[in-house]
């Protein structure tokens, strides 16, 4: 799970209206047996990937794009089909297959983030192919949108509306799920992890990989789990980074999120307090009443910005939550909140709300969309789709409306500063159908190879229980590390927690389950 994303105020600004031409195509490969599939799913088992030079010429010149093709619904394999967007660095030492990454979000595209990022996993072409892809409605993968409702769910749940008037709140949101229905297509009724599971199957074969090397952050080691649970005879070398829950509802999701971001902002203004220049202050707990106060005071009377959206408190709260991902952005959103009071400058805080621009990538061949047709609300309108996807809780409107204000003193206790903020997560699948029970119920007690699975101690988004939940449901093959830092994930921030990840990709040796990285170890790579 990632920290909820905030649909303004940029992408408020952005929403595209018109219906989406999806990228659905009809039957149209070869058939043939496949050893490892159904006979009705053999043609896209035995599919090989084409690849090519990505076509924008800001990419990577080392940088190879291509596509698979999938059956839009799985329990109708002769029906509708639709492209999934990959990308590739190809292996420079003995090849021994794959990996693919999943980089989070859900809704990022890992196209993009492979493009961006690719340069701290460049050390795993001594194996293996590199590879990442937008999941089934995201990115280029025919991308869902909400259009012009992207407005609409932000002013039904920005406020204090959602308490006052909850039964106007959740009307809009049950107007917006229609519309997000209509501009999505559809892909939008196949969008969840288990189909973005079995996808993945898909693209194994086509790589050409008897089993599924994976690295998987945050929602990532959802979408690995799954699959382990899916393809148990398949799983390789699997490393989950940054646990998520596969059991807790959405409202106690928001909980365990409210607390960690809590916990991560308490360490940024220790950390912040250090220096003169901080702008809470020089002391601790002066500091933390100083950043409530701040939040208080800008929902009260926002600042205004250069985009005409006024910068208010739960914008604020949002750009900080981003923030806490990585230790190593702490100076910048230090410098960013002193702008805010000092000179009333909202940009560096922006920033950190719109994660800053990427370049498009293009791949030739027909089924994938443009980027520049990609909906500028596709990343939070995916982000809800796949979360309400796996989760079968639909409380009724009397069910939500009994129960807000006394979730809102949880929350609120939980954290003062993202208990609001994290308690519209609460309402997003409002009016959406009721997804699948399988992750919560089925993903348990496998039977596959050893899988690593690395928690950190100060993870702002997913916290550390929940390795260890996942680790007991997962049951013999978990293999947990424990690394006693700070950020989401440990990867790209702990120096320990990469050479055993890598250890373990490269040459498959396990650390011992229960094993540990210290604070003293951590790196300071980009996360």
């Amino acid at each position: 799970m990632q920290a909820k994303l905030s649909t303004r105020p940029s992408v408020r600004r952005c929403a595209v209206s018109g219906a989406l031409g999806l990228a659905l195509l009809g039957a149209g490969l070869p058939a043939a047996a496949a050893d490892d599939a159904p006979s009705a799913l053999s043609r896209f088992y035995d599919q090989r990937i084409r690849w090519s030079a990505c076509a924008d010429r800001e990419a990577p010149r080392d940088l190879q794009c291509g596509k698979v093709t999938v059956p839009l619904d799985y329990a109708r394999p002769k029906g509708r089909t639709l492209d999934v967007a990959l990308a590739r660095y190809r292996a420079t030492g003995d090849r021994r297959g794959s990996v693919l990454l999943n980089f989070g979000g859900p809704g990022g595209s890992g196209v993009t983030e492979l493009a961006a990022g690719g340069k701290d996993f460049l050390h795993l072409t001594n194996a293996y192919d590199v590879v990442s892809f937008d999941p089934r409605g995201v990115g280029r993968s025919s991308p869902v949108s909400c259009g012009p409702a992207t407005t609409e769910i932000s002013d039904a749940t920005s406020g204090d509306e959602e308490i006052k008037d909850p039964k106007g709140a959740l009307e809009q949101l049950r107007h917006a799920a229609a519309e997000c229905a209509k501009h999505s297509g559809p892909v939008l009724p196949h969008i969840g992890t288990v189909d973005a599971a079995k996808d993945m199957d898909v693209m194994r074969a086509a790589l050409g990989d008897k089993h599924l090397n994976y690295l998987g952050f945050s929602y990532g080691t959802r979408l690995g789990s799954v699959y382990a649970a899916e393809f148990p005879g398949k799983v390789g070398r699997v490393v989950l980074d940054g646990v998520d829950t596969l059991t807790e509802p959405l409202a106690e999701q928001g909980l365990a999120g409210a607390r960690g971001q809590q916990r991560a902002l308490e360490n940024f203004l220790d950390w912040c307090v250090e220096d003169i220049a901080c702008p809470f202050g020089t002391d601790a707990r002066q500091a933390r009443t100083e950043a409530l106060r701040l939040v208080g005071a800008l929902d009260e009377d926002p600042v205004p910005t250069d985009f005409g959206e006024p910068f208010t408190g739960q914008d604020l709260v949002g750009a900080i939550g981003q923030g806490l991902y990585s230790r190593q952005l702490w100076p910048s959103l230090e410098r960013a909140v002193g702008q805010l009071i000092e000179d009333g400058d909202t940009r560096g805080l922006q920033s950190f709300v719109s994660g800053g621009g990427t370049f498009p990538l293009r791949a030739g061949g027909a089924g994938l969309t443009d980027q520049e047709d990609v909906p500028l609300d596709n990343l939070p309108a995916a982000l809800m789709a796949i979360n309400c996807a796996d989760d079968p809780d639909r409380p009724s409107a009397a069910q939500l409306t009994r129960s807000l204000s006394p979730l809102r003193a949880r929350y609120e206790a939980a954290s003062p500063v993202f208990g609001r903020y994290r308690l519209t997560q609460v309402l997003m699948c409002y009016g959406r159908p009721r997804g699948t029970d399988y992750v919560r119920e089925d993903v348990k007690d496998l039977d596959t190879a050893k899988m690593l699975l690395v928690g950190t101690r100060g993870d702002p988004a997913t916290p550390y229980s929940w390795t260890e939940e996942t680790a007991k449901r997962l049951g013999r093959p978990a293999v947990v590390l424990d690394n006693k830092g700070d950020g989401h994930t440990g990867y790209a921030s702990s120096k320990c927690v990469h050479r055993k990840v890598d250890d373990f990709l490269l040459y498959g040796a396990l650390p011992p389950d229960g094993s540990s990285c210290g604070p003293e170890e951590s790196g300071q790579a980009s996360g």
